[in-house]
This record gives structure tokens, sequence and C-alpha cells, in this order.
């Protein structure tokens, strides 16, 4: 029974998507909506059965293979489940954010002004969510490396044909290609490190690799003769590499901000429950192996602390609504990594349910406002937007809080988590993470209130006194509410289960000299309630009031304030608006660089050594050698019996000799 509910919870969105993608035309708009929303729904139920089976009710994991798709050497390469606690919750945030994105789409795209409506784009679009949904489910319900790969590749690929969903905008186009190029960079990385898997320890199966690592764990090799690796450092690492293009770490991060590009359903939807929680998934899947490596569990950390801070910065002077957001994404999920890093697996996961749906509540709320707006996404030609829009403004208000992490909401209590867990750490650049991220709660409270004083507070833009600006329909407003709800509550029943190991239980594995989390339960833990109360004279909340504060002053009461310190900080602003100057580096680097390399490819290898030197060459050796043996055929007798004689006598030397 178990086994067919979870094949229906995979398939249902596939099906959905064929239904809208194949048959977009004879269907209709109404046909597509509702055959992918039904498939997701169907999903979504079944996933809320799943998870009060396994999280609520504590059922043994679920282990086993659908089907086995081949057999090399010994090695079974299968398509299966592995359903626990972990992937159990993570399947009911998939769906359910995907089924709120699915409805939000009928509205948004009713109202979407760049495309053709004589087309199937509305059909077209809800096949690609619907199918990136399936994606997402096959890689966090999968129980081996080959469908977490499948699952892995396909989001990628569906993220492409949705970011570039507008195939007639430029912009898109550009943007679609950085995000696919970005993330073959990391999934070289990753695929390098499948295969140290497959050639190590002889499986693709999750259980039968953990089964191995304590054989194995003390393994080197040589990359470089006489340098010797861990070899499972190298594989954490290089799996790891995949972790930074999915889950967009610096420095594979610049394709994110650019997704921004797409309709803002699948903004949403990116953002907040399939994509770029991928990686992260991933790394907490694997905790038995990281556990493993100090080496590698720095580099997640480090690597981590520095997106969240430096992406952070980038939130601070964004213009476009859905870039603000998109930059809160980028430094979230640096949060998420250094929390991973910490070994605070739990933290880091705990963070992922949460952020999921605000950052889903946050994108769509500013979807409601480019509707309103009539597509335009400058923040600046917005202002005293409260009035018209008070259901989005208040889901805007509610996101915004759980993202600053205020006392009560979701995003205080699994922010409140990772940043005790790095406190408590003593790994190699704990204190370095931990300081940084500290900044950030102050950054981050800044630029999102920012933007929604800009949006909603002070003067209206002389846009909003001329044109009618009206609430979004209720297709639209509906999942605003729904995801307002869980983004209020949902922190309280889970902080202490999250703090002391019981949610997640025996599906993420730590040393106890690494359980961070659970040191801060045991010395900090006094009642979540208490907790809330008390941590207003903590330094992360007096933070965040800082920046909600120092925003307030500068945007309402003293608007004429960010003028001058941008004249007085030409430099560091030139930096931001640069984007560090990644963009840059990698166009003169990847872009430039591989033009080079394959116009020298091209004049000395291909022109120069095989067509003009062996291919040429080769030719005319042919050539003069025929033109020899043609001035041999006389036609004389005596010629061709000299030849024979001086022949045979000197095979009769040669042997003699």
């Amino acid at each position: 029974m178990l086994h067919e509910i979870l094949t229906a919870i995979l398939l249902a969105p596939l099906v959905g998507a064929m239904i809208a993608g194949l048959f977009g035309r004879q269907v209709g708009r109404a046909g597509a909506h509702f055959s992918t929303i039904a498939g997701v729904a169907v999903s979504t139920v079944l996933s809320i059965y799943v998870f009060w089976l396994f999280v609520v009710q504590g059922h043994a994991d679920y282990n086993a293979a659908l089907y086995t798709w081949m057999v090399v050497d010994g090695v079974k390469f299968e398509i299966g489940f592995l359903i626990d606690k972990l992937s159990a919750t993570m399947m009911l945030v998939v769906t359910f954010v995907s089924l709120m994105v699915h409805i939000y789409t009928i509205g948004y795209m009713d109202h979407d002004e760049d495309y053709d409506h004589h087309n199937p784009y509305y059909q077209r679009f809800f096949s690609y969510i619907s199918l990136f949904t399936f994606s997402m489910l096959s890689l966090v319900m999968a129980n081996n490396f080959l469908q977490l790969f499948f699952g892995w590749e396909a989001v990628g690929l569906v993220s492409y044909l949705l970011i570039g969903f507008y195939m007639k905008r430029e912009s898109a186009i550009q943007a679609n290609l950085k995000a696919f190029l970005v993330n073959r960079v990391g999934d070289f990385g990753f695929i390098l490190g499948i295969a140290v898997v497959y050639v190590y320890f002889n499986t693709m199966d999750y259980k039968e690799f953990f089964n191995q690592l304590a054989t194995q764990k003390d393994v080197m090799i040589e990359i470089i003769p006489g340098v010797e690796w861990s070899m499972i450092t190298l594989m954490l690492i290089l799996l790891f590499i995949g972790a930074m293009g999915k889950s967009a770490q610096m420095p594979l991060h610049v394709w994110l901000p650019e997704s921004m590009e797409g309709p803002t359903p699948i903004s949403a939807l990116i953002h907040a429950a399939t994509m770029v929680t991928a990686g992260i998934f991933m790394v907490a899947r694997l905790s038995p192996a990281y556990e493993l490596s100090e080496v590698a569990l720095s580099v997640v950390l480090i690597v981590g602390a520095l997106t969240a801070f430096m992406m952070g910065l980038l939130g601070l002077i964004q213009q476009d609504i859905k870039r603000v957001v998109a930059y809160s994404t980028l430094s979230q999920l640096g949060y998420m990594t250094a929390a991973l890093g910490a070994s605070a697996y739990a933290g880091a996961m705990f963070h992922v349910l949460t952020h999921a749906f605000f950052k889903a509540l946050l994108f769509l709320a500013a979807g409601s406002v480019i509707i309103a707006m009539h597509h335009i996404q400058d923040i600046r030609q917005m202002g005293g937007l409260k009035k018209h829009m008070p259901i989005t403004y208040w889901a805007m208000l509610i996101g915004s809080l759980a993202l600053i992490g205020f006392p009560g909401f979701s995003g205080f209590f699994s922010k409140d988590s990772i940043l005790l867990s790095l406190d408590a750490s003593e790994r190699f650049g704990s204190s370095f993470a931990y300081v940084l991220l500290m900044a950030g709660v102050f950054i981050t409270a800044f630029y999102s209130f920012r933007m929604f004083f800009l949006v909603f507070h002070g003067e209206e833009s002389q846009y909003v006194k001329t044109h009618s600006i009206k609430e979004s329909p209720w297709v639209v407003t509906v999942p605003l509410i729904l995801l307002a709800i869980p983004s209020v509550l949902m922190g309280i029943p889970l902080f202490e289960p999250m703090l002391n190991g019981e949610y997640f239980a025996n599906a993420i594995v730590i040393k106890p000299e690494n359980d961070t989390m659970l040191w801060v339960y045991n010395n900090y833990f006094q009642g979540t309630f208490h907790l809330i109360w008390t941590s207003f004279a903590t330094l992360p909340v007096i933070l965040a009031l800082s920046g909600v504060g120092l925003a307030w002053l500068m945007y309402l009461k003293q608007p004429n304030l960010p003028g001058k310190m941008r004249q007085m900080c030409p430099r560091g602003y030139a930096v931001l608006d640069n984007a560090y100057g990644f963009d840059r580096l990698n166009e003169i680097v990847f872009v430039n660089g591989t033009r080079k390399l394959g116009d020298f490819f091209t004049k000395w290898v291909d022109v120069k050594l095989i067509d003009t030197g062996m291919v040429t060459n080769t030719f005319m050796a042919i050539a003069h050698s025929a033109n020899g043996l043609r001035r041999a055929q006389t036609g004389f007798m005596y010629h061709y019996a000299f030849v024979m004689i001086f022949g045979l006598l000197g095979m009769l030397i040669w042997v003699l000799w």
C-alpha cells in the first residue's frame, strides 16, 4: 500500500505536466491548470499522510527499489524510495508550496502582458512548473545516487526552460543560458564525486554507501604524484561543488539573481522549495559521510558564511522588488550552508522549512504588487500601496518579519538555532562565520524593510497617483494567506524537537562531539516561550530591530540620506553595483578565456596540426609514394626479372646474416 502511495506522489505531477504539455491545445487553458493543480494536489494530500505516518507517528524508515534499470559489474542501478523523517518533511514542503504556486499562477498569468495569448504559452508554463515539482520529488525521495543525479539534472533542465520562458526577451535568454552553464560547472564536480562513490564503494545505494564508510574513512589517494588526499574529503568536496551550483554559493551564485527574468511564480518555486534547496538537502542526507571530514565541513562553513554576508550587502542597493527578495535568498542559503558546516544539519533543514514558506510568501506578495503596478518592478516608482493592497501589505509584512527573525515568527527560531550552534561550535572557521552571520542579521533587516517602506509607505509615486491600483484577485491572495499562517506559526512546535535531535532522529547522523544543537539545547533552552520573551535583549534581535529602525529613518523620515551616503562612498557603491565584479571575472576568465582557447585549438590544432600537418602531409606522402610506384610499372619483363632476382638475393643475405 505504501509503495503505491509513494509512486502516486511522484508520478501525479508528471501526469499533469504531460496533459498540459502534450495536449495543451486540446485541453485549453482551463484544462491545463486543472490537470496540473489536480496532480500536485494529489501529491500534497498523500504527502501530508506520509508526513503524519513517518514524522508524527514515527513509522520505521522505508527503503525499497521500484525497479532495477541495469546491473554493471555487480553494481545495481535502481530507481527507488528512501522515506524517513527528512525526506517526508521535504516532500510535504515541496508539494504544498508548489500547490500554492500553481493556484497563484492562474491569477498571475491571466494578467501577464509578456506572452501571446494566441499561443499555448499558458499551458506550457503550467506543464513546466508541474514537471519541476516531479523533478524535485525524484531528488528528495531517492534512495540512491543515480536517482539523486536524475532529479538533480532534471531540476536544472526545467529551471533553464522556466527562466527563459519569455523567449522573445533577450535578457531572459541570457539569464537561462547563464543558469545552465554555471550549474554545469557545479555539476561537473558533482558527477566526479559520484564517480568516486562508484569506484571506491562499488554501489549507488545510500544505505550500502553508509555501511561502508567506517572501512573506507582512512583510504588515501594520489591525484598529484607524491601528494596524498583523503578519499572521503575529496569525494565530499566534489559533491559540495555540485551543491554550490544548485544552492547558489559563491562563486557559483551568479545565476540566481538572473533567474528573476522568469515569471514571478517560478521565482517563488525556485527560491523557496525546489532547486536551491537541493544542495542543502543533499549535504544533510549525506551527513554520516560529512561527519568524517573536518576539512570538508570547514570548507562548507566558510563558503556559506561568505555567501550570507556578501550577498546580503548586494541586497542593499537593489531597486527591482524581485531582486531584493532574490538576494535575500542568496544570503539565507548562506546561513543554511554555514549551519551544515557547523554540523547543525537539523538547523539548516529547519531553516529550509521555514524559509520555504516565508520566501514563497515574499515572492508571491511581490508578484501581487507587480500585477497591481502593471508589471512595473522598480520600487522607486511605488509608495503608499498599503491603502490600495491591504492583504498584500500584511502578507509582505509577515514575510519580512519572518525573514529578519522577529521573535515569535518562524524565521526567528530557525535562524536563532543556526546562530547559537555557530557560537557553540569549535570547528575551524566557526568564529569567523558567526561574526559574518551576525552582521548579516542587521543587513537583512535593513534591506528587507527598505523595500517594505518604499513599496507600501511614504508618499505615493506619480505612477500610483495616476493609475488605478487595486488588490489582486482571490487566486492570488488566497495562497498568500495560506502561506502566511506557517510563516508565523510553524517555528513554535518545531523548535524544541529540532534542537534536541528528536525531529529528524536517525535520518541525520552527527558525532556526539560535533552535536552543537544538542549542546545549545542542554545549556540554553528553558522553554520556547521563555526564549521569545527574553530574546528582545539578545544581540540578533537588537541588530534586526536596529536595521528596521535605520531603514525607517533613511527612507521615511530622512529620504535624502541614501543619496548623501552614496556620494560619500562612491567606490563602495560601485563595488556593490558591479556585484563585486564576478560577472566581469566570469566574462574575462570563462567567456573570453574559453573563446581564446577555442581560437587556439581552431588555428593551431585544427588548421595547422590536423588540416595542414596530418591531413595534408599524409595526402602528399601517399601521392608521392603512388607516383613513385607508378613509375616502377614499365611493362618490360627484364625489369621485373631484375627486381625479382635482386629481391630474392637480398632476402637470402638477410636470412643467412
